[in-house]
């Protein structure tokens, strides 16, 4: 039975993010929606692939406000990259250092790992357990990296306290 809650619940969520990306309400297209929601669904299903981690993790708030502020960190880091690269000094110090992960899922540290390899200026570049080695432009980067409010947020969202 919860293989199938889990099912029913990511059928939602993808149908959900198929009517908010399309824009379109007519009754065609919301059948063909739902068509195609039930056809990812079901092949999902015999694959085996319907994550059982992910479903409480998709239907809490917190998830928003770390987009929203993960959003910022990029927009951010865009503009300081940026700048970087235009000005003739160049002043950066490439470095390749190792962070700890404190998340407990598999789901955490690849969420945090990705996070990391979507601000401009870092790259995880492998992830062993509960550490990742990452690349960072700069050592402002790095130190902001290892200061954890990232891994903190990421923490949160996957619901441990304390995230140490």
């Amino acid at each position: 039975m919860s293989r199938l809650k889990h099912a029913i619940n990511l059928g939602l969520f993808l149908f959900a993010i198929w009517v908010l990306l399309s824009g379109h309400y007519t009754p065609l297209l919301l059948v063909l929606g739902v068509l195609s929601t039930l056809l990812v669904v079901f092949l999902a299903a015999r694959a085996d692939l319907i994550d059982r981690e992910i479903y409480p993790i998709l239907l809490k708030a917190s998830v928003l406000f770390y987009w929203f502020w993960l959003g910022r960190e990029i927009i951010k880091s865009n503009i300081n990259v940026a700048r970087l690269i235009l000005d003739p000094a160049m002043p950066i110090s490439p470095n390749v250092f190792t962070v700890r992960a404190f998340q407990k899922t598999e789901l955490g540290r690849v969420t945090y790992a990705n996070s990391i390899t979507l601000v401009p200026g870092t790259v995880a570049m492998d992830v062993e357990e509960d550490v990742i080695t990452v690349h960072a432009l700069t050592m402002a980067a790095a130190k902001d990296l290892k200061r954890g409010d990232m891994n903190r947020r990421v923490c949160h969202v996957e619901g441990v306290f304390p995230c140490s």
